[in-house]
């Protein structure tokens, strides 16, 4: 199927073939009719796009902040490659689809194939979008009027937020697409409407929809436009719809409102606000979220779990339920909206013309069943490139198959498998679009959507996992039980169920030939060249030593999947294994014992993260781990000290070792940092490859991740 992608580095949009994307539980698959090019968002993004590396700086001086802290915190060539990174990543264009739905998705009720719906799927023939995202649209929409659902639902919510009555006077401020929409709107309402603009197109409609208008082109002033609209009492409400740096919207807004007046902004606008603008008024100052309610909230969004009607009369998809009523009886008008249509096969065309100005509603229009069947729609695989011939091709060589095409997967584990002997031949990314994009640039032979092929691949002898955390064991014994071996990011279990079923198939699969298939997670610091030196210089030294590990770790907010308990595992189990693994390599003997301190509240269980844990080893050593994520970003994340007779280790962020009192060692330092992530890569495809051991030894695995539950359970 085909997609559009933007590139955020150069602003330039395409047209792309991806596969189709699997219809997960509690979504739906969509065949997309039309979908409707944001005149806001989707601009934006592409004016950001072509902007140079300093115009990007200016416009998001927060995430200036973010690569200063990290320069300072892993050095300035890491910081660049995260950067570059980034802003190579495609970006899926589009949130207002039309379409028809192709498949319903396990868990999902009120809907079937072939019924026609809107939701905020992408621009792409195939979208599957959760449930909560979707409504289906009355038989007395046109197609082209429902691909406006989300914006006029972006347009409700604020005008909900306003809470408007019969009869009062309110102005709206930009008359875009969703300006326009939130003019027929309130009109709606029975409210009086005054619009203000530069574009007199735009004016002329919202006089057609009913509201009276100030042109700013021709020098009108709105302050005294909207004194006499209101009679001199000044208006009840103002709805910002802007797009603009300026400040002057919301003072303006401000000066013409009356006494205990409301402002609700819904576009983007300057917010260097006056308190005095406010205070002698007591006005009331709203930024309005979206589609509403649920927007953002992931347990609503993907988990599928809708709020009461009772206690939130309007979530996202009942207001995308109230404009689809609202167009069927005729109190919306979407077609004055339309300027300008265009198939899928030309959308470079409608960009263009996006950025060019001049337009409004831009409608694009997709291949319909009689061009395209269902079944070339579904195709779940992508060919990127010719395979080698067989001749060509040693025979102890490694074939890999990549499950999962995140931001680390695609920065930092498909890179470090790429520079070993292993052949690269099959990317999986649920939606499509990163794995393209990975396989692309990076030398697969193909990429899709469909897990379970990578398994059932014959060629395939290795597969790497890195997906989501609650994934990680179900794929391991998956792949396990199809006699691959295998390699996963960190956790390799999230219970101790699922670490269980792993240690059984483990052993049943190598019953008999021990070490035929592997099993290795990435715990990669084990690798990283100073920590290689540190076990070297440690291993001179007799008796017990301790270990004192900082990690920075910063905040993560509750409702991050990492912190979800059955999704991340938490940050324990999630992250602090890497640390516990750590000191359990450079100890080089079993934790016999751990000991738990938290800050704040007890009982937090899986989302504690800042903890204090302390390992006793089997020779006497004693490790300690200072998981905190109340520090500053400033400061290095990782700092491991080591005391042992009479000597002292201090590592930083891996690219600095010093060492005190040790005979013929005071430094190593790197110019940039090296966590071991290739050097953890390579040593396991060689140990594939030679039909070695695995480079950590699986009881080791299993060890690290009973002791992260043991941790969690003294939490909770």
């Amino acid at each position: 199927m085909k997609q559009i992608l933007q590139n955020l580095k150069t602003g330039e949009t395409e047209v792309v073939e991806v596969p189709c994307p699997s219809c997960p539980p509690g979504h739906l698959l969509i065949r997309t009719v039309c979908s409707v090019v944001s005149q806001g968002t989707e601009r934006m993004l592409v004016e950001f796009g072509k902007a140079n590396w300093l115009d990007k700086a200016r416009q998001q001086p927060d995430k200036v902040r973010m690569v200063l802290d990290k320069i300072k915190t892993d050095g300035l060539l890491p910081t660049l490659d995260a950067v570059r990174h980034k802003l190579d990543q495609p970006l899926a264009m589009g949130y207002c689809n039309m379409g028809v739905v192709m498949e319903v998705g396990a868990g999902v009720t009120g809907f079937a194939v072939g019924d026609r719906v809107a939701s905020n799927g992408k621009h792409a023939q195939v979208v599957a979008v959760p449930k909560q995202l979707c409504a289906k649209v009355p038989d007395g929409v046109s197609d082209e009027a429902a691909a406006f659902t989300v914006l006029a639902a972006i347009a409700l919510q604020g005008v909900r937020l306003v809470q408007p009555t019969l009869g009062e006077a309110v102005v709206v401020t930009g008359l875009g697409l969703i300006g326009l929409l939130t003019v027929q709107l309130l009109r709606a309402h029975g409210c009086r409407v005054l619009g203000i603009d530069l574009d007199p197109a735009k004016l002329e409609l919202a006089k057609r929809f009913g509201a009276e208008t100030v042109d700013l082109s021709r020098g009108e002033d709105p302050l005294a436009a909207a004194s006499r609209f209101s009679r001199g009492r000044g208006v009840d409400a103002v709805v910002i719809a802007a797009s603009t740096t300026s400040n002057e919207p919301v003072h303006q807004a401000a000066l013409m409102c009356r006494k205990r007046g409301r402002l609700v902004l819904v576009g983007v606008v300057g917010l260097e606000l006056s308190r005095a603008d406010f205070y002698e008024k007591e006005l009331t100052f709203q930024v309005s979220c979206s589609y509403g309610p649920g927007r953002y909230d992931p347990s609503y969004e993907e988990g599928g779990h809708d709020y009461p009607i009772g206690f939130v009369r309007w979530t996202e998809q009942r207001n995308f339920e109230a404009v689809l009523d609202m167009m069927a009886d005729g109190r919306l008008d979407i077609a004055p909206l339309i300027t300008h249509r265009f198939d899928l096969s030309c959308a470079q065309d409608a960009y263009r013309l996006l950025t060019a100005g001049g337009s409004l509603g831009i409608v694009l229009h997709y291949p319909g069943p009689d061009e395209q069947s269902n079944d070339s729609l579904q195709t779940r695989y992508v060919r990127l490139a010719d395979r080698l011939p067989h001749a060509a091709q040693p025979r102890d060589r490694v074939t890999l198959g990549f499950v999962g095409a995140g931001n680390y997967a695609s920065q930092i584990l498909i890179p470090s498998f790429k520079g070993t002997s292993a052949v690269l031949k099959t990317v999986i990314s649920a939606k499509g679009v990163s794995g393209v994009h990975a396989g692309k640039k990076h030398g697969f032979e193909e990429t899709g959507t469909e897990t379970h092929s990578v398994f059932a691949d014959p060629e395939i002898d290795t597969v790497v996992i890195a997906t989501r955390h609650e994934s990680h064991a179900r794929y391991v014994c998956q792949a396990l039980r199809a006699g691959k071996h295998v390699f996963v990011e960190k956790p390799l279990a999230i219970t101790s169920e699922e670490l269980a079923d792993i240690e059984t198939v483990y052993r049943e699969v190598n019953a008999g030939d021990a070490g035929a298939l592997l099993l290795m997670v990435g715990f990669n610091r084990r690798f990283a060249p100073h920590v290689q030196k540190m076990k070297a210089l440690l291993s001179s030294v007799q008796g017990p030593k301790t270990f004192v590990m900082t990690v920075n770790a910063g905040a993560i907010p509750l409702d991050h999947w990492t912190q979800d308990p059955a999704v991340g595992g938490g940050r324990i189990i999630g992250e602090a294994c890497h640390f516990i693994d750590l000191e359990r390599f450079l100890v080089g003997a079993p934790i016999e014992s751990v000991q738990v301190m938290a800050q704040g509240r007890r009982g937090q269980g899986p989302t504690a993260d800042q903890v204090t844990m302390t390992l006793r080893f089997a020779d006497g050593s004693m490790g300690t781990i200072h998981y905190l994520s109340n520090g500053h970003k400033s400061f290095p994340k990782e700092r491991l000290e080591v005391f042992c007779a009479g000597r002292i280790l201090q590592l930083d962020n891996y690219r600095s070792l010093r060492g005190y009192g040790w005979p013929g060692f005071k430094r190593m330092s790197l110019w940039r940092q090296d966590k071991g992530q290739a050097a953890c890569a390579a040593a396991f495809v060689e140990a594939v490859r030679r039909g070695q051991p695995a480079p950590i030894p699986f009881d080791e695995l299993v060890e690290v991740t009973k002791t992260t539950f043991d941790i969690v359970a003294a939490l909770t």
